[in-house]
């Protein structure tokens, strides 16, 4: 896991300005900054992302605030706590096969203060047997001077 985020936050900071400022990346019509922050931000959604493909439920996890007050909310329900969350991934993913390969897509993150972003965004699982996908919104703060998802609503399109 160590290995993957390592390889994901330095593919990430050659995209970063050399002075740690905001990121300029062009396209035909528009420039488009992105900040430190999301930056960071991303790269532990790219790390979750290839910790999941890679079987690695404790390592997806690493994304979250260990604490007992994160919030998962999903499937009509909410779980509290860390512990509790890696309990329900674990169960409701038991092996490789249940987890298929995960994509997040349409990534949208609004810094809304100095240490607190929303991300909203779109999931997707290929498994041999199915594709369920959906929706997501978390709520990240900056934490120890690391930010992590506090709360996380998750929701299925199937």
């Amino acid at each position: 896991m160590r290995i993957i985020a390592c390889l994901a936050l330095a593919a990430l900071a050659a995209c970063a300005s050399p002075a740690g400022g905001a990121s300029n990346f062009t396209t035909s019509s528009s420039t488009i900054v992105i900040s430190p922050d999301e930056t960071a931000i991303r790269a532990i959604l790219y790390a979750q992302q290839a910790s999941w493909n890679s079987g690695d439920i404790d390592g997806f996890m690493q994304g979250y605030w260990r604490s007992p007050d994160l919030r998962f909310g999903s499937g009509g329900g909410v779980t509290r706590g860390w512990d509790e969350t890696l309990a329900r991934y674990k169960t409701r993913y038991a092996d490789r096969a249940a987890m298929g390969e995960l994509t997040f897509s349409n990534l949208e993150i609004d810094l809304v203060s100095e240490d607190a972003a929303v991300v909203h965004g779109a999931w997707a699982l290929q498994r041999e047997s199915d594709a369920p996908s959906g929706l997501f919104t978390l709520v990240f703060k900056e934490i120890d001077g690391g930010w992590y998802i506090v709360s996380d609503t998750t929701t299925s399109a199937d």
